[in-house]
């Protein structure tokens, strides 16, 4: 008994980053349930991705001010105009720039482009040659082939129904959706582009900050604050009614407001932080078309909704996608512990010749 509970533990911790990552999307998985009644129910989009971010930075500032106070490094002007600049392009921006995309397009299109981020993640750091790939090896080529793959799984669900599968009968919750959309496929697109590439240079950005700020949960708490209070300023220069500020406390709208806050804006950028800082921005983008893959299967089983067989193939396709790019970014920890192992090794054998040098000037 004994020996399988330490193999397990093993297992855990050697996937204990993956594990992390799908239960993140098993939170989005619930929040975008909770947040599509909100918005049903009259919710402002912007003043929810305000409040959900100040909640999220006032429910995570005293566990970091308490538990990081030794190794919180000192704030300085730079770190804090970093820390600006990545709370814009992660929450502000990035945010704000999508839901006013919806407003244009449709909530199909929204949620194939959400999936481009995945792919702009490899490329741009490879481009910049942040990102290691080797196009000779076989898990270079798996991670390059598995992006693809997956991006083409995700825009058939998004983009090809196929024939329809019988609904689920026994689903318990429904939800009257409003279908009020003013269509501009020149604005809308431009500015879910936009979202999706300073996405993607919001979790790069992260590994580059972490490195002079390696605290997890004072970096979550500041991401959460300065970008609540940037989304704040740009919604008030276009929502001019204060009354749409007010939230009532026994509704669905406060509610989502408090579950996004603290699981979706604290807990979970405190994890992607962690899990960027362990295997890479790509490692963690590369999970969010199994957000995907859940909210298809979420809204088959709970909402009762009609569900086709192009979302069911291309989930396929993204599982197989997302295995292969995983099959090669572990290739990159094996390497990366051999490297460790071999500087080491160096180092010890640099460290036994200078000894044994010294020892021989010393003999008389």
């Amino acid at each position: 008994m004994a020996p399988m509970v330490g193999e397990m533990g093993m297992i855990c911790r050697r996937f204990k980053p993956h594990i992390l990552m799908v239960l993140i999307h098993v939170g989005y998985m619930i929040m975008y349930l909770i947040t599509d009644a909100a918005f049903s129910h009259g919710m402002n989009p912007h003043i929810f991705v305000t409040y959900r971010h100040v909640l999220g930075g006032l429910v995570m500032f005293p566990f970091a001010y308490f538990l990081e106070r030794k190794v919180r490094p000192k704030m300085t002007l730079a770190l804090f105009f970093e820390m600006f600049l990545l709370s814009l392009v992660g929450v502000s921006l990035t945010l704000n720039m999508y839901f006013a995309s919806l407003e244009y397009t449709s909530p199909t299109f929204g949620t194939s482009m959400i999936n481009v981020v995945a792919s702009l993640t490899f490329v741009i750091p490879v481009a910049l040659r942040l990102e290691a790939l080797d196009a000779r090896n076989a898990r270079g080529i798996a991670k390059v082939v598995g992006t693809l793959i997956s991006l083409a799984g995700v825009m058939t669900m998004t983009l090809y129904k196929g024939p329809e599968v019988r609904s689920w009968k026994g689903a318990p919750i429904h939800l009257n959706r409003s279908n009020s959309v003013h269509e501009n496929w020149i604005k809308g697109p431009i500015l879910a582009g936009a979202s999706c590439i300073s996405w993607s240079l919001w979790y790069i950005r992260q590994a580059f900050t972490l490195k002079k700020y390696p605290a997890q949960l004072s970096l979550t708490a500041w991401i959460n604050l300065i970008g609540g209070a940037q989304s704040a300023a740009f919604t008030v220069l276009i929502q001019h009614k204060p009354a749409a500020w007010s939230i009532a406390f026994n509704n669905i709208d406060f509610w989502s407001i408090v579950y996004a806050g603290v699981v979706c804006s604290g807990i979970t950028i405190f994890i992607q932080l962690w899990c960027t800082e362990q295997r890479g921005p790509v490692f963690v983008t590369m999970f969010n078309p199994l957000g995907a893959v859940l909210t298809a299967l979420q809204s088959y089983f709970l909402l009762g909704e009609r569900l086709h067989m192009g979302r069911i193939l291309g989930a396929v396709v993204v599982i197989i996608g997302l295995y292969l790019v995983l099959w090669g970014k572990e290739g990159d920890q094996n390497h990366i512990k051999f490297q460790e192992k071999s500087d080491l090794t160096n180092d010890e054998l640099q460290g036994c010749q200078l000894q044994q040098g010294t020892s021989k000037r010393d003999v008389p």
